[in-house]
Order: structure tokens, then sequence, then C-alpha cells
């Protein structure tokens, strides 16, 4: 099943294509689905919910390891032929869906009767996200606070290393800012792109995200904390003064610069050079000027 020959073979008797709008590229080596369970510490009492399990390669090593599987796939040809190929896997539910309109918490706690989910136990998440889907599929399962306790997930190279950037470098952004308040997030190894099939142009990571049980910090609005990043980062060449009050915030000039006085940041400096914990003052001392 793991040879690109097999998979055209599945693919041929499916009458299914990989969908280049979904950025469909299958895992073709073992050693790294293997890596990939071993690294994410995988017991017989987790529940993982999967997304994008493609032709099952991974999905099936998955349930080896765990107590059940949920695995969400939105491609309806992918779908019919999973319920085929992960058939005899009674720990496997296979789900049509697409992830970003997914309440995961909801959705365990439908399957298991309530034994995870919301208010019960934590569950995994695993998947293998294409480049388009990365960002909005992370910030879907981070802002809406899941009850998720890791993610492990495959992503381009490049859109890892902004993961785990620092300030002052070119990967740090909004993305990275993000991550960091609600996980711990940490590059397992790299993947070439020889392994998959058909190859895509980049290579790629395995990437484990640790959920924090609680932030790396309390505001009053976490939303207005996530549009400033989003605002300043938006306008990363502009001091932050500039970037405010230039934003869609409707944050006026002196306001801001009261802000940024209280929290104690120079209104000349650029997005790019703030820590997490300084973007997190200037939005509560902003907050603090509007009540």
């Amino acid at each position: 099943m793991i040879s690109p020959a097999a998979i055209q073979s599945i693919m041929k008797k499916h009458n299914i294509s990989c969908r280049k709008s979904l950025g469909q590229n299958f895992l073709i080596d073992n050693n790294i689905i293997r890596k990939i369970i071993e690294l994410a510490e995988l017991t017989k009492s987790d529940l993982v919910v999967e997304i994008g399990p493609g032709l099952g390669s991974l999905t099936r090593e998955i349930a080896h390891s765990v107590g059940k599987v949920m695995a969400i796939e939105i491609d309806r040809g992918l779908f019919k032929a999973l319920n085929e190929l992960l058939a005899g896997l009674e720990n496997v539910n296979i789900i049509l869906g697409d992830a970003l309109k997914t309440d995961f918490d909801r959705l365990v706690e439908e399957k298991t009767g309530g034994e995870y989910g919301r208010t019960g136990k934590a569950y995994k998440l695993m998947a293998n996200l294409p480049y388009y889907i990365t960002s909005p599929i992370l910030m879907h399962l981070l802002h809406n606070h899941f009850n998720i306790s890791v993610i492990v997930v495959m992503i381009q190279l490049e859109v890892a290393e902004r993961l785990v950037a620092t300030p002052g470098t070119k990967a740090y952004g909004a993305l990275s800012l993000a991550v960091q308040y609600f996980t711990k997030p940490e590059i397992l190894f790299r993947v070439p792109r020889t392994v998959f099939y058909p190859r895509p142009g980049v290579d790629s990571a395995v990437v484990r995200l640790l959920v924090r049980k609680e932030p790396v910090a309390i505001v009053q609005d976490e939303d207005l904390l996530f549009n400033i990043i989003r605002s300043t980062f938006g306008m990363r060449r502009k001091t932050l003064l500039n970037a405010l009050t230039r934003s869609s915030l409707g944050i006026e000039r002196e306001t801001c610069l009261i802000g940024l006085k209280r929290a104690g940041i120079d209104p000349g400096r650029r997005a790019e050079t703030l820590t997490l914990g300084e973007f997190v003052s200037l939005a509560e001392n902003i907050v603090k000027d509007n009540s």
C-alpha cells in the first residue's frame, strides 16, 4: 500500500486522483510513519483525531497504538476508499467532513458518549496538513480551545520554522505568536520531499505542539490581543504607533501612545521586535485606556 505503484493501483480501482486543490501528497515511507508514531508517544488509552487520513497509511499505524481513532476526510472519493482500505480495524471511525467547520469537542463527545471532549478527557490530534490550510486549521484548533492535549502535524518546513521563530527573525510573525501563546511548539524532524507521492516542491517537517493547560499569559481581551498582533504584522515595516493608528482597530493615536507608554514600549519599534509578553502588556494597557 505504501509504494507509488500501490497508490496508483488503489486510485485507479476507486476512480480517484490526487487533487492539487486539496494539497494531496501521500506519504510513502514506512520509516517516517514509524518515527511519527514513536514521537507522538501514543498509548492504548488515547483517542486520536486525525485530519486528512488520505489513503490511511498513518491511520492504520495509529490504530495499532491507541484505543480509538477518528479520521476526518473531506474528499468523498478518498472517504469511500478508506472504508474499504481500513475495513477490519474496529477502533477506526472514518468521518466525511471539513475540519475547518468541525467542532472537535462535540464530535468526540458524540462518538464516545461524553468520555472525551469539553467536559471529558483530553484527546490527541494528528495530521498531514497541506500548506494552504495549515494556518487556518491551527487557528481553528487553538482559538476554539478544544480539549486537545497535543497536536502532532506534518507541515511545510517553512511553516514549521515560523511556529518556533523568535523575535527579530525573518520567520517571526503572527502565526508564531498565536501558536506560542497556546502551545509549546517543537520541530521533531525534517521530512524530505522525496518520501511523498506525488512529490511536492518543498520539504516538510513533523511538529509537536504541547497544548498549554493555561495560555502563556492571561489577558482581559484575547481577541484584542490577536487583532493587535495581526494588525501590526500586517504593516510590519511601519512603527508600532503608525501601524496601530492606521489599522482597522479604531484606536486613536493618543490612546496608542498612552498604551505604549504604560507598557514600557517605544512607539518607534516594529512588531517583529516585540516578545509575546510585550504584546500582552500592550493589549492590557490599551484595554485599560479604553475602559
